[in-house]
């Protein structure tokens, strides 16, 4: 795949992936992206995972035609990135790696080696000629680990965007790319927003064209659509006018409860209304459609004095992705001494900026008449 005339592809596609980082569910798979620069130095731009070490390397070999490779850059050490590093410097003993100080590091960590006599370590706008390509290098720490950096090449205008602006799904499967690209962010990036914003401040001053990164497709077209997603989810803004509401039911009168709560809010005209029980969809879709609605519904019967687990796991991946900004409504249930909704609301107590609606509906067993009449409130503040 040619990127620009002197930019090829050389990376993978993975469909034998079915939980990638062993907990995101990945029905088509995942790409593993790598790039060859072409010009009088010859410069690849990272590695692949560990399962595709040799067809990478006969990828590399077929774009080269007989030629060498001078540089590996190195953006990211996260090993679906960086496990064939050593494999690659074996094969290619003239090579040089160039990477950020911390990402050495992590080399000698995983392959006992930071390849000290075949190395440049750069910084902050530090600059790599190739000839007619210059690559300079930014530091992107904690986007989405510490030594992470960008590489953007003034020639073609290209930002090799690390794990940035990625997806998952592999390049061989047609897929909208917001929904996967949105769970891909939450799921991974989420937690720090406020590094990828300094991130998308340094790339405002770039004239760039084409963004390469490390997961999913080559973006080239309405770049200003992709990075106005990234701004909205770094950002903590609402994607989309809605309400989410996440359910745990055991014998479904809470679900009941959620149910009517959803019809309600569909006669009085609300934009989007999406329902989850959380313990039966995926988890990170879950999460994904509480960051992108501007208000969430969180219902859940009183368990063991707590809340149910699927409950628990839901609101901690929300806090730890520094959930925030957001409207959050309660409904609770329990047949002697509901406390879900006190205890719901306490694990969200340290998030910022969240505004907590007060009329929390209180299911005693079975949903009453007056829980309808509360739900019926409760839908008219929502709108």
């Amino acid at each position: 795949m040619f990127i620009t005339d002197d930019i090829k592809y050389v990376g993978v596609n993975d469909h034998k992936v079915d939980l990638f980082e062993g907990q995101y569910v990945v029905e088509n798979g995942m790409a593993y992206n790598s790039y060859v620069i072409m010009d009088k130095k010859i410069a690849v731009m990272d590695s692949v995972d560990a399962n595709f070490g040799e067809e990478w390397l006969a990828n590399i070999e077929s774009v080269l035609a007989g030629k060498t490779p001078d540089y590996l850059i190195v953006q990211h050490m996260e090993p679906d990135h960086s496990a064939n590093i050593k494999k690659f410097m074996d094969k290619y003993v003239g090579a040089t790696v160039v990477a950020s100080s911390k990402a050495f590091t992590m080399m000698k960590q995983f392959f006992g080696t930071d390849f000290a006599d075949r190395r440049v370590v750069v910084g902050e706008g530090d600059t790599l000629s190739l000839g007619k390509h210059t690559l300079t290098f930014v530091m992107a720490p904690m986007v989405h680990w510490p030594e992470v950096m960008v590489t953007y090449d003034s020639a073609d205008k290209v930002l090799f965007s690390a794990d940035g602006f990625g997806k998952f799904g592999a390049l061989d499967v047609e897929e909208d790319w917001a929904c996967e690209a949105r769970r891909y962010y939450i799921g991974i990036v989420g937690k720090y927003g406020a590094q990828v914003q300094a991130l998308l401040k340094k790339a405002a001053t770039l004239d760039i064209q084409t963004i390469c990164p490390l997961h999913g497709p080559v973006l080239t077209e309405n770049l200003g659509y992709y990075i106005n997603l990234y701004d909205i989810w770094s950002s903590y803004k609402v994607e989309s006018e809605g309400v989410m509401i996440a359910y745990s039911s055991i014998y479904g009168h809470t679900k009941e409860a959620v149910l009517e709560l959803e019809k309600l809010l569909t006669a009085k005209g609300c934009p989007k209304v999406v329902v989850c029980d959380l313990a039966r969809e995926d988890m990170a879709e879950a999460v994904e459609d509480a960051f992108r609605y501007g208000k969430l519904v969180l219902a859940s019967v009183t368990y063991n004095g707590d809340v149910f687990p699927h409950m628990k796991e839901f609101i901690n991946h929300l806090t730890e992705r520094n959930y925030q900004k957001r409207t959050v409504a309660f409904i609770e249930n329990g047949s002697w001494a509901p406390t879900a909704a006190k205890v719901m609301k306490k694990m969200l107590e340290n998030s910022k900026e969240i505004d907590f609606i007060e009329n929390t509906v209180t299911v005693k067993s079975a949903l009453a008449e007056e829980n309808k009449v509360q739900l019926e409130v409760l839908a008219s503040t929502l709108i």
